[in-house]
């Protein structure tokens, strides 16, 4: 199963987050199912961390979630977790590149009904999957 993790930061905590990053980068490389993971920024400033990684279950993906040491010490103000699909059928390492330079962006919508298929050029985007229910049928 596959499942989207967003960490938020918790205002205040950037000297935390950087005193943990050794601890974060061990504790993420147990996780060989990592579709693609990364900081999102505002500016130069980290305001959060997003994993996308195929796990066994429900349970794995909450324990994943809350057992990771920025969140066990507080670094972050809150966790979105969500089944996931990816419907680019790759990894974020398989990624071809796009153009060169620019930021890339985290686009998160919520709504209901089906999700809104991707339009214009794939090699654009490092990753994406709609949000779904914890069946993954909506």
């Amino acid at each position: 199963m596959e499942f989207f993790c967003y960490h938020r930061d918790r205002p205040g905590s950037a000297a935390l987050r950087r005193e943990l990053l050794e601890e974060h980068w061990y504790y993420m490389d147990r996780f060989p199912g990592m579709i693609a993971r990364g900081p999102t920024f505002q500016g130069a400033r980290p305001t959060g961390s997003v994993h996308v990684l195929d796990l066994p279950d429900p349970a794995a993906a909450r324990a994943f979630a809350f057992s990771e040491p920025g969140y066990q010490a507080g670094v972050y103000r809150d966790v979105l977790l969500r089944r996931w699909r990816n419907e680019l059928g790759r990894t974020m390492w398989e990624f071809p590149g796009g153009r060169d330079g620019g930021d890339r962006w985290l686009v998160l919508g919520f709504g209901s009904g089906g999700p809104v298929g991707v339009t214009g050029p794939r090699d654009e985007l490092v990753a994406c999957g709609p949000l779904l229910s914890d069946d993954g049928e909506a």
